[in-house]
C-alpha cells in the first residue's frame, strides 16, 4: 500500500529525459508518490533497466499503458509522451477525475486547426481541449490552480516568452520587430537515437534548424499575441550547441520609446516578476550563463539597451529540462494543489 498521507502520481512516457527528470523531482517531492511508471516499448522492464543509476531509489517497473489502471490508481498523471498521443489519453484521465500534466504539444493551442496544422494530426476532443491552461505559470498563475489539465510549454517558448513577456504586456517594443536567436543542449532532442545527436556530429559545431518552421513558432505567437493583445509574429530560429542540457535565448526588438534606459528596463522586469520567485532579473551589465541555471527550476534574464539602434536585447538562460520542461509541470502540479509554488523544486544549480 502507498503513504495515504501522499497524493498519488503516475507519469506515461516515463522512459525519457523529461519522465527521469521527473522522477528524480518527484522522489524527492514531500506531498506525493509516484506509484506507476508507464510506457509500451519498455513494458515489463524494472525502471533502472533504463536508468540504472537509480537502483538504490525506484523499484518500480515499467507497465503497459491502461487508462483503467491509471485513473484507479493515481490523482495526477504526468503524460511525458511523443505529440499526438496524449490528447487520445487525457479526455478520459480529466473525465475519470485525474489531474493531468501533459507535456507535449497537444494542449498548447488554444485554435486547435493551429496544432493541425503544424502537428498534422485531426483533432476530436475540442471540449477537453477548452479546459486545457497553458502551463506558464508566470503568467496564467491563477487559471493553473483552476484547471485539470495544463498544457505545458516547450523549452524554447519558456525562455523566449520570459524575456519577452514585460515588453509586450506594458507595449514597450513593435511587437513584429522581435527576432528570438535561441540555442538548445543536445537534450532536447530527447533519448532516442538520431545521428545528428552523436557526439562525432555535434561535438566542435553549432548550427540552426527548422529556420522559418519551427514548430514552437505557432506557441510562441499565440501567448504574445495574447499579451499584446492583437495578432504578433515573431522571427524565431533555434540553433543546437554541442553541451547537454540548458537554453540561452537572445532577443531582440525595437522599443517604442528610444529614450528608455537598461535600469529603467530592469526596474520594469523586476516589478513585473515581483511575484515569480523563479524568474531572476539581473542586476546592471550581468548577462545569464545556461551553466546557472543547469539543475535549478530558475529562469536568469539579462537586459541591455543599445542606444545606437533603439533595440533592447533580453537574454534568457533555463536549464531545457527543468525550467523548461519537467520542473516547471511539478511548478504548475504546485498550483494545482493548492501547495507553495516552489515546493520541491531546486533553486541551487550543478556548479561548475
Amino acid at each position: 500500500m502507498g503513504n495515504p498521507k501522499r497524493v498519488p502520481v503516475g507519469i506515461v512516457g516515463a522512459s525519457g529525459y523529461g519522465g527521469v527528470q521527473l522522477i528524480r523531482l518527484l522522489m524527492e517531492h514531500p506531498e506525493v508518490e509516484i506509484v506507476y511508471l508507464g510506457g509500451d516499448s519498455s513494458a515489463g522492464k524494472p525502471y533502472t533497466d533504463l536508468y540504472p543509476h537509480l537502483f538504490h531509489k525506484v523499484s518500480l517497473n515499467v507497465e503497459p499503458i491502461d487508462i483503467d489502471v491509471i485513473a484507479s490508481r493515481c490523482e495526477v498523471v504526468f503524460l511525458g509522451l511523443p505529440n499526438g498521443i496524449a490528447c487520445d489519453l487525457a479526455p478520459i484521465l480529466v473525465e475519470k477525475g485525474c489531474k493531468v500534466l501533459d507535456l507535449s504539444a497537444d494542449y498548447r493551442f488554444k485554435d486547435l486547426e493551429t496544432y493541425t496544422t503544424w502537428y498534422k494530426k485531426d483533432r476530436t476532443d475540442q471540449k477537453t481541449a477548452q479546459k486545457a491552461v497553458y502551463g506558464l505559470p508566470e503568467l496564467y498563475r491563477e487559471e493553473i490552480k483552476a484547471s485539470p489539465l495544463i498544457g505545458c510549454p516547450g523549452c524554447y517558448p519558456t525562455a523566449s516568452i520570459l524575456a519577452l513577456s514585460p515588453l509586450l504586456k506594458q507595449g514597450l517594443i513593435v511587437p513584429e520587430t522581435a527576432i528570438i536567436d535561441a540555442k538548445s543542449g543536445t537534450s532536447g532532442g530527447g533519448r532516442q537515437a538520431k545521428v545528428n545527436m552523436l557526439l562525432a556530429e555535434a561535438d566542435n559545431s553549432l548550427g540552426a534548424y527548422g529556420v522559418a518552421k519551427h514548430r514552437h513558432t505557432p506557441e510562441i505567437e499565440q501567448i504574445c499575441s495574447d499579451l499584446a493583445g492583437h495578432e504578433v509574429r515573431v522571427q524565431f530560429t533555434p540553433h543546437l550547441i554541442p553541451m547537454v542540457r540548458g537554453i540561452l535565448a537572445t532577443v531582440y526588438a525595437t522599443l517604442r520609446d528610444p529614450g528608455l534606459v537598461r535600469e529603467d528596463l530592469i526596474t520594469i522586469y523586476g516589478a513585473f516578476y515581483r511575484s515569480s520567485s523563479f524568474v531572476k532579473i539581473l542586476p546592471t551589465g550581468v548577462y545569464p550563463q545556461t551553466k546557472w541555471a543547469c539543475g535549478t527550476n530558475l529562469c536568469y534574464i539579462g537586459i541591455e539597451v543599445d542606444p545606437r539602434t533603439d533595440r533592447i536585447i533580453v537574454m534568457s538562460a533555463i536549464d531545457n529540462l527543468i525550467k523548461g520542461q519537467a520542473g516547471q509541470a511539478v511548478q504548475c502540479l504546485n498550483l494545482m494543489m493548492g501547495w507553495d509554488e516552489a515546493l520541491g523544486l531546486p533553486q541551487m544549480s550543478f556548479y561548475p
